[in-house]
């Protein structure tokens, strides 16, 4: 019977009309939820088969909810550098458990990213996910794969100790007196024999002078290089110099105050040999090298000090360092021919202008930072900065039909297809903005204004079954 069917037809409408009033209320409960999604009741009509000469009968209607889950929302800026929001497509990868992750353990989805750090240093947001990234290897290496998601680790940012830097690098910049009275050890060094107190690197050299007992011979000039460790202790290397009897040359030696932190050369001695300069008073490599096996090193250009492990066995004519320091092998360049510095012979007084080098000492976490393409860095208060691990972002081909999950997550579905992992920034994957936190996509006026017609659309459906109650009690009351 067709009323029957009105009737049917009006209480499909009420239940419609609810459904879209719980998708409303629940947009509006979220609009300040970071990340949230909005959804929405979509109304499809139903139609039921229709035999001929029995009248028509209303089919109604039904409501499916839909996730905009592709939407993306406003990144906003906070004061935490781990908040981080996507700019662009994907969802950051999580878990529901921060360590011992087998296969069959849930991985989740989520734009929410407001990270903080937990008890043990996992970043979890506020609904206790744990952000996942690809670690960095032994060798400071990040090795990504993009469907793997069994290599993904909880980042964690708790367990970074301190970090030194060993030095590799020195730019020195020092002036040598051109007009430097020679010595008598370094006459006598020039005679043939050498006459008595000369100059001689292995028996009587400027790394064994000690003013006190008047032993060995006292350089003209003397530079401390600065020098860090491999872990962060400090060291110092001296460059002593000598003026030699021939036009612009000059003996050096390379030596380490204490000269106990050295073994393998005499009184710590680690290199000897002479310098020449050009006569408008620069370092001159091609008059250095022609001097061979005297010459302080063979190319003034690539000027190298190797100094062995503490654990190596020095080989003949190397040095190591010290066996009680336990310390790395350490190659140290020493810039000395720097067009705009290093080692300069003019008639000024010797002095030194400056010397800059790398590495520093041990220092403490003091920052974390991640960058646009999802690089976790610690920053150390000694200015180490040292990379922790990269955020993973996945891709869907349709994000949104994720099955959705409570803490304002999503599940791989059927319909949403498999992940792809990727960097940020790559393959259609949006880039990282740290110290931001996306929005909610809900906008409140579309929501209120919704709210409106489907309160009144749902009154209509109610007065369907009125109108139609009314018509029934016509019918039974022709009887009477």
């Amino acid at each position: 019977m067709s009323l029957n069917s009105a009737l049917w037809a009006g209480v499909s409408g009420l239940s419609a009309n609810a459904a879209a009033l719980a998708s409303i209320s629940q947009n509006i409960a979220n609009v300040n939820t970071v990340g949230y999604k909005r959804t929405t009741s979509e109304f499809q009509t139903v139609i039921n088969g229709q035999s001929a000469g029995t009248g028509y009968s209303a089919g109604g209607v039904i409501a499916n909810t839909r996730h905009y889950t592709s939407q993306g929302g406003q990144l906003q800026r906070t004061t935490s550098s781990t908040d981080l929001g996507i700019a662009g497509q994907g969802f950051f990868v999580v878990t529901e458990k921060p360590e011992n992750l087998t296969p069959i353990d849930a991985r989740l989805f989520t734009r929410a990213g407001a990270f903080t750090p937990d008890d043990f240093g996992f970043l979890k947001n506020t609904a206790g996910l744990y952000l996942q990234g690809w670690p960095v290897d032994s060798e400071g290496n990040i090795a990504t794969d993009p469907s793997d998601i069994n290599r993904l680790q909880s980042i964690n940012i708790g367990s970074v100790g301190g970090a030194a830097e060993a030095t590799t690098r020195a730019q020195l910049n020092a002036n040598l007196q051109s007009s430097q009275p020679i010595s008598a050890e370094a006459t006598a060094a020039s005679t043939v024999p050498a006459g008595a107190d000369a100059y001689d690197p292995a028996t009587n050299s400027m790394a064994m002078y000690d003013p006190d007992t008047g032993v060995g011979v006292k350089p003209d000039f003397t530079m401390s290089i600065p020098v860090s460790d491999s872990k962060g202790g400090q060291r110092t290397v001296a460059l002593s110099f000598l003026k030699g009897v021939n036009p612009n040359e000059w003996y050096a030696e390379i030596h380490a105050v204490p000269a106990s932190d050295i073994e393998g050369g005499t009184n710590g001695l680690i290199k000897s040999g002479r310098i020449v300069f050009t006569q408008d008073g620069r370092l001159d490599p091609t008059a250095t090298a022609a001097l061979g096996a005297n010459a302080l090193f063979p190319d003034l250009n690539a000027a190298t000090l190797n100094i062995g492990a503490s654990d190596a066995a020095a080989a003949p004519g190397a040095v190591k360092w010290a066996t009680g320091l336990g310390i790395a092998a350490q190659p140290i360049n020493l810039a000395l021919n720097a067009s705009a510095g290093g080692l300069t012979q003019y008639s000024s007084a010797s002095a030194v202008q400056s010397v800059n080098t790398n590495g520093t000492a041990f220092g403490n976490l003091a920052s974390i930072e991640i960058d646009k393409e999802g690089f976790v860095t610690a920053i150390f208060d000694n200015s180490v900065t040292r990379r922790i691990a990269q955020v993973a972002i996945a891709t869907f081909a349709s994000p949104d039909n994720l099955t959705v999950e409570d803490g304002n997550a999503y599940r791989v579905s059927r319909g949403s297809g498999t992940f792809n992992l990727k960097t940020a920034g790559t393959g259609g994957a949006g880039f990282i903005g740290a110290s931001q936190l996306e929005a909610s996509t809900v906008d409140l006026s579309a929501e209120f204004t919704g709210l409106i017609t489907t309160q009144r659309a749902y009154s209509a459906s109610s007065k369907i079954i009125t109108t139609a109650d009314e018509m029934l009690a016509e019918l039974i009351n022709i009887k009477r």
